[in-house]
């Protein structure tokens, strides 16, 4: 019985990290790596293709994005205030990621990249994090914008 009982308490103390331990990915992290990069480009083309609405349905509902003195909190209250920069027939800026990583729980993601004004000068840089939602489908939490320091 000694030895049975070791056997069991054994294997319980061997599962218990896969149990109780941090979520595993259910994809390589280079895939979500990916996922995250193609997602981020796709967010810079509604801007590029002036489509607010597909623009917005990259943002989570409860998202915050740092812009001015008073971050904006929420979508409606994002799109509102990014309205402005869909006006006009040319975008007033772009962005690419140059940086991604994923946690290792494959749940959260940071992106970072310059911005350029229409003529391809630096004008910025942008750093989000990006929250996976559903399978496949990543949304926009945070976002920060920081000015180029000349």
């Amino acid at each position: 019985m000694g030895k049975r009982l070791t056997g069991v308490l054994l294997a319980a103390l061997l599962t218990m990290p896969a149990v109780y331990g941090p979520r595993l990915m259910a994809e390589p992290k280079t895939s979500l790596r990916e996922q995250v990069i193609a997602t981020e480009r796709a967010f810079a083309k509604t801007m590029a293709d002036r489509d607010q609405p597909k623009f917005a349905s990259f943002i989570s509902r409860e998202a915050i994005f740092f812009s001015g003195e008073t971050p904006l909190r929420g979508k409606p209250q994002i799109t509102g205030a990014w309205a402005k920069y869909f006006k006009a027939p040319a975008a007033p800026f772009s962005w690419e990621p140059d940086k991604v990583e994923v946690l290792d729980s494959g749940t959260l993601a940071l992106s970072s990249g310059p911005v350029k004004d229409p003529s391809g000068r630096l004008i910025g840089t942008f750093t989000s994090i990006w929250r996976l939602e559903n399978a496949n489908t990543w949304r926009i939490v945070f976002d920060k914008g920081n000015d180029v320091c000349n």
